[in-house]
């Protein structure tokens, strides 16, 4: 099972995506509570995949993922977005910034782990 980073800021977000993860056979699961945060944990140790929000203080889903993106250690990493707003433009921003797949609230552990094996390649 491959590590996984959660970024949200709200800790009920994180233990329902936990719950999901887990029921979908994901054990090592991380958490951090905004993209600075979570750009900390992802130097200290290598990850599988990050599960980000979008909305979050003081550095936003976005704004992780273009840093993730911009690291040449971190680059590869495949990124799934979580959104309450399936707004267009975020959508194309997102995708453009690199985004490997976007998750639309509220989402169940289906659509969660269709979204992960359409990143990950169905492991």
């Amino acid at each position: 099972s491959i590590p996984v980073l959660v970024v949200d800021d709200y800790q009920t977000m994180i233990r329902i995506l936990r719950n999901l993860l887990k029921q979908i056979g994901f054990k090592d699961v991380d958490d951090a509570s905004d993209g600075t945060a979570a750009l900390a944990k992802l130097k200290e140790k290598k990850y599988g995949l990050v599960i980000s929000d979008w909305n979050m203080e003081p550095m936003t889903g976005y704004e992780l993922l273009q840093h993730v993106r911009a690291d040449e250690a971190l680059n590869s990493l495949p990124f799934i977005m979580v959104t309450a707003e399936a707004k267009t433009e975020n959508v194309i921003a997102a995708k453009k910034a690199g985004v490997n797949n976007y998750i639309v609230k509220p989402f169940n552990a289906q659509t969660l782990q269709a979204k992960i094996a359409a990143v990950l390649g169905g492991e």
